[in-house]
């Protein structure tokens, strides 16, 4: 028996909601591949992924009205995922002084285990498409406020304002993102490089966490303004 064949033979055993879910997944994955061959998501045609996933311009339409709403489907799935892997990293029972470095590790094997997710990611975020801009930039909204309530629970900061807390999720949150390029760009095989990059992400952290212990909103003003700053 042939592996089309194979295929074919475990397909016919699958129920009708679990085919639908492969073919989306197939569209999700066929759009990435393009993207990963140099393409810009907005550049990318119906036909084209239909054609790069197997399928007919019709079997798109049976899961995504257009590009945007795949998009769509592609920021959310990459967010949940990262979310739930970030927030199980911050529940790791290590050593609070462990955990930026747990986390900073966690995220780096994601972003090198996901590349075309984060191509896709780092392209739109500051262009393509305004529908996939905003979803992306409620994502980080999403993502910030869900660190700032591990925080609180977590006894990190415990008199810091809510707003001062959010803020300071903020920054790590767009660090981590502004990170992924430079992760993505690194030579293979380059453990030397490799180390030395993760021991500045967690330095670039342990700055914002150092600064926002530091930090009192009228304090912090008066000094500023007394520096001119």
């Amino acid at each position: 028996m042939t592996a089309t064949q194979a295929s074919g033979k475990r397909s016919e055993t699958l129920s009708r909601s679990d085919r639908k879910d492969l073919t989306r997944a197939s569209l999700l994955q066929a759009a990435l591949s393009l993207i990963g061959e140099g393409r810009s998501f907005t550049s990318l045609g119906i036909r084209e992924i239909a054609r790069e996933a197997g399928l007919v311009p019709n079997g798109f339409y049976r899961h995504f009205r257009n590009t945007d709403e795949l998009g769509l489907a592609l920021v959310e799935e990459m967010g949940i995922t990262l979310r739930r892997l970030l927030r199980e990293a911050r529940q790791t029972d290590v050593a609070a002084n462990s955990m930026v470095r747990r986390s900073v590790q966690v995220y780096y094997q994601h972003v090198k285990q996901n590349r075309l997710q984060f191509l896709f990611i780092s392209s739109e975020r500051s262009g393509g498409s305004r529908i996939l801009r905003l979803a992306i930039r409620n994502d980080v909204t999403h993502f910030t406020h869900e660190m700032a309530q591990d925080f609180r629970r977590l006894g990190v900061y415990p008199d810091m304002p809510t707003s001062s807390l959010q803020m300071v999720c903020g920054l790590i949150v767009t660090t981590m993102l502004a990170a992924a390029p430079e992760i993505l760009d690194l030579p293979s095989e380059q453990p030397l490089l490799e180390a030395e990059m993760i021991e500045n992400f967690v330095h670039q952290l342990q700055v914002v966490l150092l600064g926002a212990r530091c930090w009192k909103e009228q304090s912090s003003h008066a000094l500023l303004n007394d520096i001119g700053i």
